[in-house]
């Protein structure tokens, strides 16, 4: 199953995340299918490719919760 996952970057301390699309089996810092954006949770900044993760959402990929809450936020899903 492809997911829309979080995979973590950045200094000890200041982790920042990419938000990318991977297999479920993958390790969070394995190698990703592509990157859509990135979430820095220490200023609440996020960036989001809203086209492409709208067409990876209706290829059938799965946003993890975490990422099904940015998306919320950003007003890409509704649910």
């Amino acid at each position: 199953m492809i997911k829309l996952r979080l995979k973590k970057y950045g200094r000890k301390q200041q982790a920042c995340y990419r938000i990318v699309v991977m297999p479920s089996t993958s390790k969070r810092d394995g190698r990703a299918i592509e990157e859509l954006g990135f979430y820095n949770p220490q200023t609440n900044e996020s960036n989001l490719n809203m086209e492409r993760i709208k067409i990876r959402l209706s290829q059938g990929a799965q946003p993890t919760e975490t990422v099904k809450n940015l998306l919320k936020r950003a007003k890409i899903v509704t649910t």
